[in-house]
């Protein structure tokens, strides 16, 4: 007997399947964490290396741009090369890239690194999730694995403000690269003795031309939407950008649909699950996202709060995801994504709300339930939305679904960053709470755009 694996290989034993998904879900941690854990530090960073808050976005986004553009092609090389090969890659080239980031002279170096940091993330989320997938026969099991597999990526994301926070305050902002070290150590040795090595049984080409276009088009929007405030929405250099956008989309959509072996399977977008499931991603960590950078520079600019007083804050947040992540996993393997999703809308919508009337007094008993109600949402909605898009796929296109979602996700934390520092960059510390309203509003929006993604969802156990 075989596993569902692309590959023979012989089935592996209750125990060890489950510690190739702890093992995975550890380096999973760690690519969730460093796309938040950031944020909390962006204004101390700015001090330290002299940057303003445009230019700050771009130490998040550089990190999450190249995360996004690089997922798919690193699962083709992982089905090529091998999963745990490329894995323990990627895992060494996030730490050197994180010891890079810790060392950082100027802004320049920094964002250099965290683009080098992003790269390496890319051959660990698609690859854990092929890995993942590949150890667990039984498709009642898959679908809590992979439930568990989102949860800690979620829960990694809603960490990474009280973390960063607490290490900024302890030993300062390099700090929250330098934890990266010890934990990769770990990884490493513990993919090297439980992690099975699996290929593909046919590996698939790089499309090359489709991978530039993608990354051409996912940089242009991201740079657009940062820049946008300072050059204008309808400067003739923001024409020329909204011009270039389209046309890479355009060029990216006529070479898939021409390619043999596309490193986008743009058929996999007539499924309206799957198809919901990659806009719910999307949807999700833009509200994320945005709540996370408005909550940084209202609380440390506005209110005058430390790093830590701000990352305490966000702990309901964090306790919401907690809670919720695992409980998500375990509805979606019993009774399918649509009542968790349902949750995570309504939670969401309800979090954004909360904040639309946001002023420089508000009580801190409001904000504590806004960020615990988003929390909770974050919690419900991972896992449904990552089993929802590979359901009733053969395992030969689960690696690419899972790889399409997860870059999804890194393209809505990116386009969440750039929204929301446009809304409050150049804005005076008195005036940022009523420029933050129209970011909380979206926040409530992405949750409202959840419950049509509930509507389209169905049971796992409902395969086609």
């Amino acid at each position: 007997m075989t596993t569902t694996s692309l590959s023979a290989q012989p089935v592996l034993s209750a125990r060890r399947r489950w510690t190739v998904l702890a093992v995975c879900a550890l380096s999973m941690f760690l690519v969730g964490l460093d796309t938040t854990i950031v944020n909390v530090g962006l204004p101390v960073i700015g001090q330290g290396l002299g940057a303003d808050t445009r230019s700050l976005e771009w130490v998040v986004d550089a990190y999450t741009v190249v995360l996004a553009s690089l997922l798919i092609a690193a699962g083709a090389l992982a089905d090529r090369f091998g999963r745990r090969r490329v894995f323990r890659c990627g895992l060494v080239v996030f730490g050197i890239a994180s010891l890079a980031c810790a060392l950082a002279p100027s802004l320049g170096f920094l964002v250099a690194a965290r683009a080098v940091q992003g790269l390496g993330a890319s051959m660990l989320s698609p690859v854990a999730l092929a890995i993942v997938v590949n150890a667990m026969p039984d498709p009642r099991e898959r679908a809590r694995a992979i439930g568990v597999w989102a949860s800690v990526f979620g829960l990694s994301m809603a960490a990474g403000p009280v973390t960063g926070g607490a290490l900024i305050e302890a030993f300062g902002w390099r700090s929250v690269f330098w934890i990266n070290g010890p934990i990769i150590a770990a990884a490493l040795v513990l993919v090297a003795v439980f992690v099975p090595e699996s290929r593909g049984q046919r590996a698939r080409r790089l499309d090359l031309p489709g991978q530039v276009l993608l990354t051409l088009a996912v940089s242009l929007s991201v740079a657009v939407l940062i820049e946008g405030p300072r050059i204008g929405w309808t400067s003739p250099l923001a024409m020329t950008g909204y011009a270039l956008i389209v046309a890479t989309t355009a060029a990216f959509v006529r070479v898939e649909l021409r390619h043999r072996e596309p490193l986008m399977d743009l058929a996999l977008f007539r499924r309206p699950l799957f198809a919901g499931s990659v806009l719910g991603a999307v949807a999700v960590f833009v509200a994320l996202n945005v709540s996370l950078l408005l909550t940084t520079f209202y609380l440390q600019h506005a209110r005058g709060w430390t790093p830590l007083q701000a990352g305490m804050v966000t702990l309901p947040m964090a306790l919401g995801a907690t809670l919720c992540a695992p409980w998500s996993g375990a509805l979606v393997g019993r009774l399918g994504p649509r009542r968790p999703l349902l949750l995570a809308a309504g939670f969401t919508t309800a979090g954004g709300l909360c904040m639309v009337n946001l002023a420089q007094d508000t009580s801190v008993l409001v904000l504590l339930l806004a960020y615990l109600l988003i929390g909770i949402g974050f919690g419900f909605a991972n896992a449904p939305l990552t089993s929802t898009a590979v359901s009733g796929l053969p395992p030969s296109r689960a690696g690419v679904a899972g790889a399409i979602t997860s870059a999804a996700r890194q393209v809505g934390a990116a386009v969440g960053i750039a929204i929301a520092g446009g809304l409050v960059a150049e804005v005076s510390p008195t005036g940022l709470a009523h420029a933050s309203r129209p970011g909380w509003l979206l926040v409530a929006a992405c949750g409202v755009f959840l419950f049509l993604v509930a509507r389209v969802s169905r049971p796992v156990t409902d395969r086609n």
